[in-house]
């Protein structure tokens, strides 16, 4: 079974910075594509960034420069670095990990940002 969990949600200050990483039950990971979603409040959930088992990613326009999407397939593992937070970054974050017609979500971390 294919499990996700996340960690590294938290408050922090416009400006500043954290990491959401998405440990990845399972041999799935290697060949999957990871991808980061948010849900503001009140707001429809949000594409933020996807990696593919090459390497390739990909940004919303709204987090391009501040953002890194990473995979350590060593450790099964994906991570969000996130830079020059701002207040509309608030969100809960989810990781989720496509392959073929399968998809598999974590739980969910909040993230707020707020002075």
């Amino acid at each position: 079974q294919v499990q996700l969990v996340e960690s590294g949600g938290g408050f922090v200050q416009p400006g500043g910075s954290l990491r959401l990483s998405c440990v990845v039950s399972g041999s799935i990971f290697r060949i999957g594509v990871m991808v980061w979603y948010r849900q503001p409040p009140g707001k429809q959930r949000e594409l933020v960034a996807n990696i593919n088992s090459r390497g390739s990613t990909n940004y919303v326009d709204s987090v391009k420069g501040r953002f890194t999407i990473s995979r350590d397939e060593a450790k099964s593992t994906g991570y969000l670095q996130m830079d020059r937070l701002k207040p509309e970054d608030t969100a809960v974050y989810y990781c989720n990990l496509k392959w073929q017609s399968f998809e598999y979500w974590g739980q969910g971390t909040q993230v707020t940002v707020s002075s």
